[in-house]
């Protein structure tokens, strides 16, 4: 007999969660980081939830909500819209779990995750120029179909799984001061926050946004979810038009403090991480430690504090260019236009400055057409790579002090 999905969430669910999912999914390792202690003036506990089977946080979820369908309802399949991390989680426990399982994905959608979606065995369907065209198509389909629409944020079940990462971090971490979280739809915050209110109140709860997708701050603000228009974000897993009415009703009055970080900061974290943890992490999951690095939270110096790297899912393609520009938000690659002689040695004596200051040369263009009324002047484009941001002024100071002017390019926010 078919039985009403449940339409609340509370304590007890996410217990029972831990129990439902824990035969296939990980219970991740938080341990404390030496290096970003040291960088942020905490102990800090790193939640490797990216280490999941298919690289995020949403197996917990995913798992949860599968395993708690009738019979019915797994014969006849699930349906979802997803552009990630929760179709790869639907479509690996589904075929786990013998449930047939279609995702639509938008047309964009990275064919990395198309790939492993159809891998994995799952129906994809490509539908709709955006996440909300990719909505209405899955819901048509599961009315139609008579599938069991999963949805990706705000389904109890959902935010249930998800909320067994907070159970796992109260246990690998005694006496937490405090838990930093990424907020995009937010089911990961409000089960994460249900979970450890629950058990230790006075443990603060710390939701980060970022700058160009902030929708939850826009929801508080308003009193209720309402649409947000966001702006392209290295964030992409926060980037959700609107966050979801439970996830909201549980989460609102759960979280302590809320954070918005920017673009800079997220990929230094990103960069901070590749160097200090050896870890490959999305922008989602960076923006909890941009949140220590931007400086947002200094009540934290001194506290035992857990960061949630939720998602390691990031765009090959765009990893060197997150790098690139984690590297120029720390002063360790600059850009500038220096005017020399176009004379045999001007361009030698820009070269032994740069060496002498101990800057390195990543790249070098001449622009002769484009350089002035003077004749026997050129315009150089130089790359370079410092130390840190001290010694990008040192090297800026040099140039001058050997009479060659220069011009420097602000990278814009937002590029990467």
């Amino acid at each position: 007999m078919s039985t009403a999905p449940k339409t609340t969430v509370d304590y007890a669910d996410v217990v029972a969660a831990r129990k439902r999912i824990a035969d296939g999914v990980y219970a991740s390792p938080c341990p404390e980081s030496a290096a970003l202690s040291e960088l942020t003036g905490c102990r800090l506990f790193c939640k490797l939830d990216y280490l999941q089977r298919t690289g995020s946080f949403k197996e917990r979820g995913a798992r949860n909500a599968l395993k708690q369908l009738d019979d019915t309802r797994r014969a006849a399949g699930v349906i979802a819209a997803s552009a990630g991390n929760h179709a790869l989680a639907l479509a690996y426990h589904g075929k786990d779990l013998g449930i047939p399982v279609t995702v639509v994905m938008p047309r964009f959608a990275p064919l990395v995750k198309v790939s492993t979606c159809r891998h994995y065995g799952a129906n994809v369907v490509l539908h709709g120029e955006g996440f909300g065209d990719a909505v209405a198509e899955a819901r048509r389909r599961a009315a139609d179909d008579g599938l069991t629409y999963i949805h990706g944020f705000d389904d109890p079940a959902i935010i249930a799984g998800q909320g067994t990462m907070g159970l796992e971090l109260l246990e690998q971490v005694p006496n937490l001061d405090a838990v930093i979280v990424p907020i995009g739809g937010g089911g990961l915050v409000a089960g994460v926050a249900l979970a450890i209110k629950e058990n230790h109140p006075d443990v603060e709860v710390i939701g980060v946004e970022a700058e160009y997708a902030a929708g939850f701050k826009a929801s508080l603000d308003a009193g209720h979810p309402v649409p947000h228009r966001n702006q392209p974000t290295l964030a992409d897993g926060l980037a959700v038009n609107q966050v979801g009415d439970l996830a909201f009703a549980v989460a609102r009055d759960r979280v302590d403090r809320l954070v918005l970080v920017g673009e800079d900061e997220i990929a230094l974290a990103i960069l901070r991480l590749i160097e200090m943890e050896k870890g490959v992490v999305e922008g989602a999951a960076a923006s909890t430690l941009a949140a220590l690095i931007g400086g947002h939270v200094p009540h934290l110096a001194g506290k035992r504090v857990a960061i949630t790297l939720c998602g390691g899912n990031i765009d090959p393609s765009v990893i060197s260019r997150v790098i690139e520009k984690g590297l120029v938000a720390d002063g360790r690659m600059c850009r500038f236009t220096a005017t020399i002689s176009d004379r045999p040695g001007g361009l030698a004596k820009l070269a032994t400055v740069l060496a002498d200051a101990g800057a390195s040369v990543k790249e070098i263009i001449h622009d002769r057409a484009f350089s002035g009324p003077d004749v026997a002047a050129v315009n150089v484009l130089c790359v370079i790579e410092t130390r840190d941001a001290e010694h990008a002024a040192a090297v800026h100071a040099a140039l001058a002090d050997a009479g060659i002017p220069i011009v420097l390019h602000q990278h814009a926010a937002g590029d990467a």
